[in-house]
């Protein structure tokens, strides 16, 4: 990802992230829709344009912090289709997931054209690929962070007895701050960089394998 200062390696971290982005919270979207909620779909959220999804901050904390996040999809838990609490599980998850898939893809299709390309592609093209693949990556792990209003918090509540998650949806408000201090204090860093490691190494070899057959 690079530093504070690393221009270069910010500018081609762009497309990636404009693309992790962009299809983790469609994917949000998508899944509400999906099971009935079209509060998405009137939002203007169901969309890949990066527009309807970049949050200024989360999106500058990603690039400079290597953690952040996209404006959440807001839909409505009481609109959706069978057991509330599983459904409302079901579209958080739905981003993470999204951004799993997408690293994998990139990995694959680029362990792929690697075959076919003489040499291999020029420095800042495999730069771009790689480095939108393992945004993906980081912005998968990172959701899944149990503070609100990340996706985490939502699969939380879906097990936790309701007093607690009366409590947990109280933090919503500071949630966005706390998170900010996690990530600049590097806590945030600390404790999921290895997950995002595992994660990483996981998906390469799971993409090198299928490259290879």
């Amino acid at each position: 990802m690079g530093g504070f200062f690393d221009i270069r390696s910010i500018i081609l971290s762009l497309p990636g992230l404009l693309i992790a982005l962009s299809f983790h919270e469609y994917a949000h979207a998508r899944a509400a829709t999906a099971l009935g909620d079209d509060t998405p779909r009137l939002a203007g959220r169901l969309t890949l344009d990066p527009l309807a999804h970049l949050d200024p901050l989360g999106t500058l904390m990603i690039l400079l912090g290597g953690f952040g996040w996209a404006r959440p999809v807001q839909f409505n838990p009481v609109r959706l289709r069978g057991n509330m609490r599983r459904s409302s599980m079901l579209v958080a998850l739905a981003g993470p997931a999204m951004n799993l898939v997408l690293a994998f893809v990139l990995y694959t299709g680029y362990d792929l054209a690697l075959r076919f390309v003489p040499g291999g592609f020029p420095g800042d093209v495999s730069q771009i690929i790689v480095s939108a693949a393992y945004l993906n990556v980081i912005l998968a792990v990172f959701n899944l962070l149990p503070i609100p209003p990340l996706d985490g918090s939502w699969v939380l509540q879906a097990f936790l007895p309701w007093q607690a998650r009366r409590k947990l949806e109280g933090l919503q408000r500071g949630g966005p701050t706390l998170l900010i201090l996690l990530v600049v204090t590097g806590a945030v860093s600390f404790v999921l960089s290895p997950v995002v490691g595992v994660v990483h190494l996981v998906i390469t070899w799971a993409a090198g394998i299928i490259a290879g057959l």
